[in-house]
């Protein structure tokens, strides 16, 4: 039962893998197609605009492993700074919590067992959660260097439960989507511009810092 699971979820991969390849998912969205013509429909049905976005969103960066940050900033674009903001966090938030599910189910009796035999790997995902699950979340959340959608699945191996999972990834994703999103509404806004990219300058400095502390704080607690 335990492989037949992990075999399940391959399979699955496997199947939208050559889904995306034979209908070009991936292509719509990288291409701006499938964006330029929900940007049409903000000005006539914004209310429909927002949902598509988010479905699009979570789709393309969840089922079909597409950055994040490209949502972000076509969020920008298209809704602004505080509506783009938003939506892409809505969508963002949508897809850690899922793919934490996933994870949890297809992959977690599989492959926990491998990973308990390195110690390092066992004190940091599973004897540690509980005392610095957060810290780890807001450092991996925050520094953008680690990979979102392998993220979302690795958390679903550990033992965090789902809810304190969903709550801080929620939180600690904000302040790097807000950044992404109003500097790019300040692209298409000359006079917020400024504003934009200054609120956007911030938003990225105080991330970093905060993420900075936080790695310096659950190395201390370790």
């Amino acid at each position: 039962m335990r492989n037949a699971k992990l075999w399940i979820f391959i399979a699955a991969v496997a199947v939208l893998v050559v889904l995306n390849h034979f209908f070009g998912w991936s292509q719509m969205i990288t291409d701006g197609s499938l964006m330029d013509w929900l940007a049409s429909l903000v000005g006539e049905r914004p209310v429909l605009a927002a949902v598509l976005y988010v479905v699009i969103s979570f789709v393309g960066c969840v089922v079909l492993a597409l950055p994040g940050v490209a949502f972000a900033i076509f969020a920008g674009l298209v809704f602004g700074p505080v509506m783009g903001t938003l939506l892409c966090w809505l969508s963002m938030s949508l897809g850690c919590s899922l793919s934490f599910l996933v994870g949890r189910y297809f992959l977690q009796d599989a492959i926990k067992p491998k990973l308990q035999k390195s110690k390092a790997l066992n004190k940091l995902l599973f004897e540690s959660i509980g005392k610095s699950d957060v810290y780890l979340l807001a450092i991996t959340r925050l520094v953008p260097i680690f990979p979102f959608n392998l993220q979302n699945f690795a958390y679903g191996i550990t033992d965090m439960s789902f809810f304190r999972y969903s709550l801080f990834s929620a939180l600690f994703i904000l302040p790097g989507t807000a950044a992404y999103t109003v500097a790019s509404a300040g692209i298409v806004s000359p006079g917020q511009r400024v504003v934009c990219f200054a609120v956007a300058a911030v938003l990225l400095v105080a991330t970093m810092g905060v993420a900075f502390v936080l790695k310096r704080k659950a190395g201390v607690e370790k």
